[in-house]
């Protein structure tokens, strides 16, 4: 009896014996919360979880290619080490908020002793690579939440286009048709997320790079204030620009990931005095059923007077649009709404401080061997890309010494976010709501107007200049079967209700379903 007693303890933890089946149905589609509650009821271990989710990776994502670099080893030592800590804990072990998350990280982030790729084969040279020698901000977050990092998601050169192609790596499909764009630039984690090989992950947005391949692949996609999350870590593109958010499946998931995420860094000047300004967290009690009643919003007139909104997007919107009333909300429609905006956003300058954010993240991030551009082009034999030093040489400014930063960046910045409060004042709207991009995920295996695709466009870029939080939910599916994504954009540091709202749009809609993978490849020479 002694024996049994000391035993009972280790018999408790070990999780049911449970066919295959039962674990594809358990983790297909999971959530945060219910991933937390089978492990409190032992149903399995962290390991076991992770195990499948590499499984399923190794499955299907050598038709994906949404995974550029799995890290099994550095996942499964994670996983034994939280099991080890659960056992050793008990009843009364204190999990964080994302204990055992299986999650992907894109794969412009620095994770301490992988390679920050940014997509781009000049960082993959063998004796070159740009080996991070610390975790970026946000990872080292997600680790302190207990996360488990399962590898690096592809993302297009630089993060510098609308779909994801890769000198690195290749292509990245749609999971729902491998034919078909993702998106870009964070088409590797939307693929990943949409398609089970995690259940959340990172992206990055410089115009609309998180916002508009969510919308492609029935995600949800969130951009937060800017100086609500830092960037420390991440290969910028334009950091003035530049903002980093999660992914997710659900609002819920999302709304727990950016609570982690969130937070003050010295590394992001801009995240000086954000826990003052944000929204209190945790961004869960915002998650109410009835958030959109009595709230209104405006549609951006220059949006829906493109010329590249397509008819079928239009027809999605404006069901959407119907389903926001249902729901309880107002829509404002009217030709004066954002009218002078996109001019007032035009005159915000970011170029001449472009070199500034990638000298500082080699210099904080960058391997031993390259610790500044011109480290790189001595190490290398040939320079970085002009993608990246665009603003470099003796002319080189930083911002918070430039005697020009506020005519440049910080005066017209403020101007055009002026307009748009005053927007919001004067119609008494709560924020804005639009396509999150101007047309369906377009056919990679084929020319679009005689020329090879360059992804499902977006007029989404105006909302990272005033740094306001924007968010795309899944707003159903084109009748080809791919998916629509509506976004709502709010007042700077209403994160909260912004989600808020994405959570109600989602639970009286339910609109996502997940895509069925194939095991075949369909496009062997389409890269």
């Amino acid at each position: 009896m002694a024996l049994i007693r000391r035993l009972l303890p280790l018999i408790c933890f070990l999780p049911s014996l449970l066919p295959a089946q039962s674990i594809d149905r358990d983790l297909l589609e999971v959530t945060i919360p219910q991933l937390e509650s089978m492990y409190g009821a032992h149903r399995y271990t962290v390991t076991q979880v992770v195990e499948w989710y590499l499984a399923r990776i190794a499955k299907y994502d050598g038709i994906y290619r949404a995974v550029c670099a799995v890290d099994a080893k550095g996942a499964l030592a994670t996983a034994a080490r939280e099991d080890a800590e659960a056992m050793r804990g008990g009843s009364g072990f204190q999990r964080g908020p994302m204990w055992g998350v299986p999650i992907v990280i894109k794969a412009n982030t620095s994770i301490k002793g992988l390679v920050t790729s940014d997509g781009w084969k000049g960082f993959v040279i063998p004796g070159h690579e740009l080996t991070a020698p610390a975790d970026a901000t946000v990872v080292t977050k997600f680790r302190a939440a207990g996360a488990v990092i399962l590898g690096q998601t592809n993302l297009p050169d630089f993060a510098a286009s609308d779909t994801t192609r890769s000198s690195a790596f290749g292509r990245t499909g749609n999971a729902y048709d491998v034919r078909f764009s993702p998106g870009g630039s964070s088409g590797g984690t939307v693929t990943s997320v949409t398609a089970n090989f995690a259940l959340l992950g990172t992206g990055t947005d410089t115009s609309n790079s998180i916002r508009m391949p969510s919308s492609t692949s029935a995600v949800i996609g969130v951009l937060p204030t800017r100086g609500l999350v830092s960037i420390a870590g991440i290969a910028p593109l334009d950091w003035l620009l530049d903002d980093t958010g999660p992914i997710a499946r659900d609002v819920t998931d999302a709304a727990i990931a950016l609570g982690v995420m969130a937070g003050e860094d010295p590394l992001d000047f801009r995240t000086a005095g954000s826990a003052a300004k944000a929204q209190a967290g945790p961004y869960t009690q915002y998650l109410k059923a009835d958030a959109l009643k009595g709230k209104r919003f405006g549609v951006p007139a220059f949006i829906l007077a493109a010329k590249s909104l397509r008819p079928e997007t239009r027809e999605r919107f404006m069901k959407a649009v119907d389903e926001l009333r249902a729901a309880g909300a107002t829509v404002v429609i009217d030709d004066s709404i954002l009218a002078d905006f996109e001019q007032a956003v035009g005159k915000i300058k970011t170029w001449p401080y472009h070199f500034e954010g990638f000298e500082t993240f080699l210099r904080n991030f960058g391997p031993a061997q390259y610790k500044s551009a011109a480290e790189y082009a001595k190490a290398v034999g040939s320079p970085l890309s002009p993608m990246i030093t665009m603003g470099s040489g003796a002319n080189a400014l930083a911002i918070q010494s430039d005697p020009n930063a506020e005519s440049n960046f910080f005066g017209p910045q403020r101007e055009a976010l002026a307009i748009y409060d005053a927007t919001l004042d004067r119609l008494h709207l709560d924020g804005f709501v639009y396509p999150a991009a101007q047309m369906p995920p377009p056919d990679e295996t084929m020319p679009q107007n005689g020329q090879l695709s360059s992804g499902p466009h977006s007029d989404t870029g105006w909302v990272n200049p005033i740094g306001v939080p924007a968010v795309v939910v899944v707003g159903g599916f084109y009748a080809s079967g791919l998916p629509f994504g509506m976004e709502i954009s709010a007042r700077s540091w209403k994160d909260g209700d912004l989600l808020g709202w994405a959570y109600a749009y989602e639970q009286a809609t339910h609109h996502r379903h997940p895509p069925v993978l194939v095991e075949q490849g369909l496009l062997p020479t389409a890269r």
